[in-house]
């Protein structure tokens, strides 16, 4: 069982260079509670993939190893430019494992802990893309759950008005799943309880307006610098989800229009009815009051077009435009 040990113990891993399921392990790339991210090459296919390697105690679970594998196939089968495309997820000698393309930019994580509160025109391309994803996730029947800045991978997009481009990830892992297994128990969830909205905390049933509320809440980081609640300890972040209203993002942006506060304060509704009914129409509100309605200097991608239809009503004043989150390492190219 060493490892099993060296896999989650935080110690240096031995699997660097070790062949598992097909793919040969080169170095580690993250890593959390329940999993560990590895860049690994595909032996069979010679091309480079991200390995993620659950805990042992999850393959364990007979509930959790079905629906793993189911929402797994699912997330594989949806065909999305911004959902990080799964080529495999099995289990070999008591391992549970996904293959997944390896992006080889960063992460929105990494992104703010290192540059800060985007420009509005940056944040709202980033929501933009990652709403488009959600809503296709929805329309399969999967529901997100966790939606954070870790789960938002930023690489280099195609052109100046595509500067980035992002996928979202870490489908057929929720916190739904985990609550099978004892993994988490009442009042406890996996990572970060920044994101989480009220009717997950409270164990009520979620649909895809619980990620419109996470997405809101990643979106109010870009902007702010920081989620919407910040609380000295988790019982009162919990609390403060549930009952106490977000701070205006005018109060810590003041170059901000006030409109965006009303929309961060529908989409951040206690109750999921009170909030936008899906994650473009959330984020068509929020490029409306940022910028004036959706870029139309380049050919619409298929987001654009997305968002132009759940606001097809709104004026579309000249766009402001930004420089690009994401520089490749050694500087702009």
């Amino acid at each position: 069982m060493s490892r099993e040990t060296s896999l989650f113990s935080g110690r240096p891993s031995d699997l660097i260079g070790r062949q598992v399921a097909g793919y040969r392990i080169e170095r580690e790339i993250g890593r959390g509670g329940m999993a560990v991210v590895y860049r690994a090459r595909d032996l069979r296919l010679e091309r480079t993939v991200a390995l993620k390697l659950l805990a042992p105690e999850l393959a364990r679970n007979d509930t959790f190893r079905k629906r793993f594998t189911h929402e797994s196939r699912v997330a594989a089968a949806i065909d999305h430019p911004h959902i990080v495309p799964v080529f495999e997820a099995d289990e070999t000698d008591g391992l549970l494992y996904i293959a997944m393309r390896y992006v080889a930019g960063s992460d929105l994580r990494h992104l703010l802990d290192g540059r800060g509160p985007l420009p509005p025109a940056a944040a709202a391309r980033i929501a933009a893309q990652v709403a488009s994803a959600l809503d296709a996730a929805h329309e399969h029947g999967l529901v997100h759950r966790d939606v954070k800045p870790g789960n938002i991978l930023v690489d280099r997009g195609t052109d100046s008005d595509h500067p980035e481009h992002v996928y979202l990830t870490d489908f057929g892992l929720t916190k739904k799943s985990l609550s099978l297994t004892g993994f988490t128990t009442v009042g406890q969830f996996v990572g970060t309880l920044d994101y989480v909205a009220p009717e997950q905390i409270s164990g009520r049933p979620v649909d895809g307006r619980c990620d419109v509320y996470g997405l809101a809440c990643v979106v109010y980081e870009t902007l702010a610098g920081h989620p919407p609640f910040r609380r000295d300890d988790d019982m009162a972040l919990l609390w403060a989800h549930q009952y106490d209203e977000p701070p205006h993002l005018t109060a810590t942006r003041t170059d901000l229009p006030p409109a965006v506060d009303e929309v961060f304060a529908q989409a951040l509704a206690k109750t999921p009815d009170a909030r936008h009914a899906t994650c473009l129409t959330f984020v068509a509100a929020l490029r409306a009051a940022l910028l004036g309605g959706p870029p139309e200097r380049h050919p619409p991608t298929e987001v654009d077009r997305r968002i132009a239809a759940a606001d097809e009503e709104r004026p579309k004043p000249p766009p402001r435009w930004a420089a690009p989150v994401f520089e490749p390492p050694g500087g702009p190219a």
